[in-house]
């Protein structure tokens, strides 16, 4: 392993490549979902789509923009990012990863292509928040 800033210490039990992931992702950047106050509004696109979240309340967001899972918005709740594997980050989306989300009309957790961007944009007023709902 390379060295590392010390705020990161790999991690003895898991392998290189799994230690290798969690700093990338810090070193590529991303959004802890319980660090956005209730209302803060993302657009995150990835490979395929760009979506649009408004986080309610810890991991549970309205989302839209995809034309078959949320052509309109619905409420889902963001289990976190994986790395295309199973080790999912926990309430995390962040740039090169698969955000993974719980939609209410599927059974499995629904895994986006890989996030190229992330953007917080200005709060919306609650009178768009309303239409939204």
């Amino acid at each position: 392993m390379p060295n590392l800033s010390p705020s990161f210490r790999p991690h003895p039990n898991l392998s290189n490549e799994v230690n290798r992931n969690i700093v990338q992702s810090e070193i590529e950047g991303g959004v802890r979902l319980e660090d956005l106050q209730p209302g803060s509004t993302l657009q995150v696109t990835t490979h395929n789509t760009r979506y649009h979240l408004i986080v309610l309340i810890g991991n549970m967001v309205l989302i839209t923009g995809h034309p078959r899972y949320c052509p309109t918005p619905v409420l889902v709740r963001v289990h976190g990012s994986t790395w295309g594997g199973s080790m999912l980050k926990i309430r995390f989306i962040g740039r090169g990863m698969h955000m993974e989300f719980v939609h209410p009309e599927y059974q499995i957790p629904i895994v986006t292509s890989p996030i190229q961007e992330i953007r917080e944009c200005v709060q919306p007023s609650k009178a768009s928040m309303a239409a939204m709902a």
